[in-house]
């Protein structure tokens, strides 16, 4: 997985808590990240993006049970890797929405989006960093 992540040339690996295993799992479910046509369309996608649930007065946020399962479940990992971090960016975002005022669920379900957003950035500048190099390459060879 290894080899072909590197022939890939993505740089999931250099997220905290993203491996060689979950950076195959996230590309293979993804596919290419230029086919979403934004952040949240992504999210939609992973199942990250929150749906709002509204009763009487009150009105709440869950996770969405539609989209990409296998996708949802390796950015829940990656999101509770992160949380167990001490020094990730993602344990302090989750501490910020904890001092917020947000429950710990809540916390990890805005880490979860936010790692979705991320991730589809990343991918995406992976993926246009290498349609350059190519067109570079057909350049030199012509």
């Amino acid at each position: 997985m290894t080899r072909l992540l590197d022939e890939h040339g993505t740089r999931l690996r250099n997220i905290d808590g993203v491996g060689p295993v979950l950076a195959a799992r996230t590309l293979g479910r993804s596919g290419r990240a230029s086919r979403f046509p934004t952040a949240a369309a992504y999210a939609n996608y992973t199942g990250t993006a929150p749906v709002q649930i509204a009763s009487a007065d009150a009105s709440h946020h869950r996770l969405s049970r539609f989209g990409d399962r296998q996708l949802n479940s390796a950015i829940h990992t990656i999101a509770m890797i992160q949380i167990r971090m001490p020094s990730s960016a993602g344990r302090a975002f989750y501490d910020k929405k904890i001092a917020e005022g947000k429950s710990p669920r809540s916390a990890a379900r805005a880490l979860k989006r936010h790692l979705a957003t991320h991730l589809w950035r990343v991918t995406l500048a992976d993926e246009k960093r290498s349609i350059r190099a190519a067109s570079r390459e057909s350049l030199t060879a012509a």
